[in-house]
């Protein structure tokens, strides 16, 4: 009987091992031909990939592109002999951007926020997007043309960091906050009126409220200037727009004529360039991606609206004006969403990082302008914030100049004839003393403002001796 069982063990032995061998090699077999096909995983490695590799190692070699740290390159740039070139900052020239022109202006005219692009550098993994040929080739997504994942991202955001109230809210998407505008203009104007609706605003005001209004010439509005000629008057009919922190002078605005409609532009109304005292609470309100995480190209924005009858007109404004905004920009724009959801309080978190920069360009070009009389700056202070949970200092998107010399009449001018080209402030409602200077773009732009800016300054009085420092 012992004889017997010992001769049996290793026959069982070896069929167990046979068994499990087999077995091993069909699941190998199935990982190998079918796995990455039918169930790729969310953390796979790059030799796990298949058809996004390419993607991946194209996206990666061309951000490897120096450019002498004064431009970039880009997959969609211009090609020499098949190969991505840089595309320079102002001011900078040749294949590798380290070229400095001579005589060159300082274009700080527009609020193109490329200030925000180093963090996103420092942060590539995060932020990187990929996504399939045939990624949501519908018009519609999960919510008629709306994703509903962005919408609850967008609303925890706002929670997140407290400067909006969005419960009893509706959610409407557009092509960039410029949409939304005349969408909202349209949406609120009476119908059926013998008179249109008075669009107004606050100056110094932002001039695409002006712009749009007349371009679009509807039959139910139309643009009557600032709001200071209808504090006193018996008309009622009115849409006014908000700006709040205003563009271009950075200051928190409230509405002026009560009663009317209002539309309360937030653009700026995140941490990085204003205390938050407050979550805003009014019934229209607009943001933008451009100016929360920098991606102004993109091309979106979104409004909270309080009124249903209200969001209904502007979502059929919408439909028929563009079906709906982009899906590749939602999907997009929903990771940059949650990666700055995820870094709030963190060491990464972008408001922070957007502060700091922000402040230290304000501080530079005051300490420059307050050391002459020729010029002046708005007047800001610190103020608490319930973000950062204290008193913080001022970090404007832009700098609202007045020349004080009344020999330098035309502010802009005297600017450009020194090498400076700002946003002449006769396109905000106020006269040709004032003029902006945009803080919001590259650190190349920015030092170069500062470097003409400088002779102006030292040129005006006593305290040239003192300029150098700045």
């Amino acid at each position: 009987m012992r004889e017997q069982l010992i001769r049996e063990t290793p026959a069982k032995v070896y069929l167990v091992l046979f068994s499990l061998s087999f077995l091993l090699n069909i699941f190998f077999f199935y990982q190998h031909f079918f796995s990455h096909h039918l169930s790729p995983r969310i953390g796979s490695t790059v030799s796990d990939l298949s058809w996004t590799r390419h993607a991946a190692e194209e996206a990666e070699a061309v951000a490897a592109i120096s450019c002498s740290s004064h431009g970039r390159a880009y997959v969609d740039g211009v090609l020499d002999n098949g190969q991505p070139t840089c595309e320079c900052n102002t001011c900078y020239t040749g294949t590798d951007c380290s070229v400095l022109l001579s005589n060159c202006s300082a274009d700080v005219e527009s609020g193109d926020p490329l200030f925000l692009e180093p963090y996103w550098m420092q942060h590539a993994a995060k932020g990187a997007v990929v996504l399939s040929g045939w990624h949501r080739m519908s018009y519609a997504t999960t919510d008629g043309f709306k994703s509903l994942e962005l919408e609850e991202n967008i609303r925890r955001l706002h929670t997140a960091v407290g400067n909006a109230i969005t419960h009893g809210k509706h959610l409407v998407f557009g092509t960039g906050s410029t949409q939304l505008l005349n969408a909202l203009v349209y949406a609120l104007s009476p119908e059926n009126s013998s008179s249109p609706a008075s669009v107004v605003a606050t100056i110094p005001y932002y001039s695409m409220y002006k712009g749009q209004t007349e371009l679009f010439n509807g039959r139910d509005y139309e643009w009557e200037g600032a709001t200071a000629k209808w504090r006193n008057s018996n008309k009622t009919n009115f849409i006014e727009f908000v700006t709040s922190p205003n563009n271009p002078d950075c200051l928190l605005y409230d509405s002026v004529l009560g009663g009317s409609s209002v539309i309360y532009d937030h653009a700026y109304f995140w941490p990085h360039f204003t205390a938050i005292p407050e979550p805003a609470d009014g019934d229209v309100m607009i943001f933008t991606v451009s100016k929360l995480s920098g991606h102004a190209g993109s091309r979106f924005g979104w409004a909270f609206i309080k009124d249903e009858n209200v969001y209904n007109k502007v979502s059929n404004y919408l439909y028929y004006n563009s079906i709906g905004s982009s899906q590749d920009t939602q999907s997009r724009l929903l990771n940059y969403v949650k990666v700055i959801l995820a870094e709030i309080g963190s060491n990464s978190d972008i408001f922070e990082f957007g502060f700091n920069k922000m402040r230290k360009r304000w501080q530079r070009l005051q300490a420059l302008v307050n050391s002459s009389s020729r010029f002046s700056l708005q007047q800001l202070s610190p103020q608490y914030c319930i973000y950062f949970k204290k008193i913080r200092d001022p970090s404007p998107a832009y700098a609202w100049l007045k020349c004080e010399n009344e020999e330098d009449a035309d502010c802009a001018e005297v600017l450009m004839k020194g090498g400076i080209i700002s946003r002449h402030g006769t396109k905000f409602g106020v006269s040709t003393q004032y003029t902006r200077l945009s803080l919001l773009k590259t650190e190349d732009h920015f030092e170069m403002l500062l470097q003409k800016l400088k002779p102006l300054v030292a040129g005006s009085d006593e305290n040239s001796s003192n300029i150098s420092s700045f």
